[in-house]
C-alpha cells in the first residue's frame, strides 16, 4: 500500500500546524497500519478560509466546462489508483476484498458512479424562463436560475467511506461548490488519498477541496459545523450526531443535509417462498451489519415461525468470515473495539429483555484478533423491545411475527426510523400495495435493490433531511434565485 498521511489545505499536501499523528489500525488483526495527520483548530481554520476564498473569487462556481473537465480527471485518477485503494480501504475498515471489487460498493461501485454525474452535468439546465408576469402596471421577464450553494462541510462516517466521500464531493464539485472534507477518524485514508489524487491528477484550483483528518472529531467537527463561512452541512452517520449538528448549523441558519439511522423491516408475506425470501436475511452479515439500511427485522406470519427458525439456522451456517484477503466472503469485523462492545451490549439487552437467542451472541472462538462478532439472530422479538427500536450496527437480526398485512405495515411504520426495507410476496401487486404503506426513504420488492448513481436516498422521520445520489443529490448543492428583467 502506498496510503497518504497528510491533509490537503489550498491545493497544498501538509502536515498538521502541531505535528500531531495518529495511528490507524486494522480492524481484522487490530494492527497498527499507519500514521495520518492529527488535525487540529489552526488546521481546520486553514481549510474552510481556502475554502472560502476559492468559492468568492475565483470561477470555479460559473464555468461549467472547466469543472467537468476536472470531475472526469478525478475520476481517471481514482481509477488509475483503484487497486491500491482497494488494499487500503480494507486494510481501515476490515471489509473483506470481495466486498471492495466489482461486486461490493466500497471503491469500485463508487468510482463508476461518477459518469452519472458528469452526464447530468453535460446536460444539466441551470436556467429557465419562465414567461411575462403583469404585475403593479409593469411587465416582467423572469429567469429562474440554479447556482452553487456555497461552501460546503462533507461530515462522512467510517462503514463505507470512499462511497460516502464520492456520494457528497461528486455532486458538490459539480454543482460548483467548495469543499471542506472532515474524514471519519476510524477510516482517514479513505479522504486523504482524495487529496493526493486531486493535487496529482487533477487541475482543481486550490482551495476548491480540502481535507481534514483528526483523532478526535469532536473540536474541528464543531468548529467546521459552527463557522458562518460554512453555507452547508452535508452529514451522514448516527442520528445523535445529526441532531447535534443540526442545534450547531441553526446558529447561523445554514442548509443541513443529513442521512441517519436505520431499523429497516424486511417483511415476507404468507404467499412468499421462504427458501428464497429468507436467503435475503444474510444480508444483515454484510460489512458486519455496519450499514444504515441494511434490514435488521425480520417481519414474519407467527404460523411460519418453527419453519423460518430451521431455515435461518441452515442459511446462517453459510456465513463465512475471518479472511480479509477473501474475494469470497462478506462479512469481517466492526471498525474498532468499542463497537464490538456496544453491539454485544445490545445482545446482552436483547437477552435480558426476554429475545431468545437462535444463534450466535458473543465473539468467534476460532478466531483470537480482531473485533469480529458471531451472526446473530433473536426470535420471540417484540417490537417494543430495544433491539427492535435501536440501531446496533453490527450482525444482527431481530424476528418479529405479525398476524395479517395491515399488522405487518403498522410494526414496519412503529419506529422513530424511515430508511429502507423490503417486501416479498408471490403477487408483485400485493407486495407493491405494501411497499407503497411503508413509510421509508427506500424499499426494495421481491429481490429489488435500489441502490445506484441514479436512484435518490435518503430517509423519513428520524432517519433523514434531503437525498443523495440521483438529480435530487446533486440539486440538494444548488440554491435557486429568480431574476426578473424589465419588458
Amino acid at each position: 500500500m502506498n496510503p497518504e498521511n497528510r491533509l490537503f489545505i489550498n491545493g497544498e499536501l501538509t502536515a498538521a500546524v502541531s505535528g500531531k499523528t495518529y495511528t490507524n489500525i486494522n480492524p481484522a488483526t487490530e494492527q497498527v497500519i499507519g500514521q495520518v495527520a492529527d488535525a487540529g483548530p489552526e488546521d481546520m481554520d486553514r481549510a474552510i478560509a481556502a475554502a472560502r476564498t476559492a468559492f468568492d473569487s475565483g470561477s470555479w462556481n460559473r464555468n461549467h466546462e472547466f469543472r467537468l473537465k476536472c470531475i472526469k480527471q478525478l475520476q481517471q485518477g481514482l481509477q488509475a489508483e483503484m487497486e491500491d485503494f482497494k488494499q487500503q480501504i480494507s486494510a481501515e475498515t476490515g471489509a473483506p476484498l470481495g466486498i471492495c471489487g466489482a461486486g461490493g460498493p466500497q471503491c469500485e461501485i463508487p468510482i463508476g458512479f461518477i459518469d452519472f454525474t458528469l452526464k447530468n452535468l453535460e446536460s444539466y439546465s441551470w436556467s429557465r424562463d419562465i414567461g411575462i408576469s403583469e404585475m403593479m402596471g409593469g411587465k416582467s421577464r423572469r429567469l429562474v436560475e440554479k447556482e452553487a450553494i456555497g461552501v460546503v462541510a462533507c461530515v462522512t462516517p467510517w462503514n463505507v467511506p470512499l462511497q460516502i466521500n464520492l456520494a457528497k464531493c461528486i455532486p458538490a464539485l459539480a454543482a460548483g461548490c467548495t469543499i471542506v472534507l472532515k474524514a471519519a477518524p476510524d477510516t482517514p485514508w479513505s479522504a486523504t488519498m482524495l487529496g493526493r489524487i486531486v493535487h496529482e491528477h487533477t487541475d482543481i484550483p486550490a482551495g476548491v477541496f480540502n481535507v481534514i483528518t483528526a483523532e478526535d472529531p469532536a473540536e474541528v467537527g464543531d468548529q467546521l459545523v459552527r463557522d458562518p463561512r460554512v453555507d452547508m452541512v452535508s452529514f451522514t452517520g448516527s442520528t445523535s450526531v445529526g441532531k447535534h449538528i443540526m442545534v450547531r448549523a441553526a446558529e447561523t441558519v445554514k442548509k443541513v443535509f443529513l442521512e441517519l439511522g436505520g431499523k429497516s423491516a424486511n417483511i415476507i408475506l404468507d404467499d412468499a417462498d421462504l427458501n428464497s425470501s429468507l436467503l435475503s436475511t444474510l444480508a444483515v452479515c454484510f460489512h458486519a451489519g455496519q450499514g444504515c439500511a441494511l434490514n435488521t427485522r425480520l417481519l414474519i406470519p407467527g404460523s411460519m415461525q418453527t419453519d423460518v427458525e430451521e431455515l435461518l439456522k441452515t442459511y446462517f451456517g453459510f456465513i463465512e468470515y475471518g479472511d480479509p484477503s477473501s474475494e469470497n466472503q462478506i462479512m469481517g469485523p466492526v471498525v474498532n473495539a468499542r463497537q464490538r462492545d456496544r453491539v454485544l451490549s445490545y445482545i446482552e439487552a436483547g437477552k435480558a429483555e426476554g429475545a431468545r437467542l437462535l444463534l450466535g451472541g458473543g465473539t468467534p472462538a476460532h478466531l483470537h484478533k480482531g473485533y469480529y462478532i458471531e451472526p446473530t439472530v433473536f426470535v420471540d422479538v417484540t417490537n417494543d423491545m430495544r433491539i427492535a427500536r435501536e440501531e446496533i450496527f453490527g450482525p444482527v437480526l431481530s424476528v418479529i411475527t405479525y398476524n395479517d398485512d395491515d399488522d405487518a405495515v403498522r410494526i414496519a411504520n412503529d419506529s422513530d426510523f424511515g430508511l429502507s426495507g423490503s417486501v416479498w410476496s408471490a403477487s408483485e401487486q400485493r407486495a407493491l400495495d405494501v411497499a407503497r404503506r411503508i413509510r421509508t426513504g427506500t424499499i426494495n420488492v421481491n429481490g429489488g435493490n435500489f441502490y445506484g448513481a441514479d436512484a435518490p436516498f435518503g430517509g423519513y422521520k428520524q432517519s433523514g433531511i434531503g437525498r443523495e445520489m440521483g438529480v435530487e443529490g446533486f440539486e440538494e448543492y444548488l440554491e435557486t434565485k429568480t431574476i426578473a428583467i424589465g419588458a
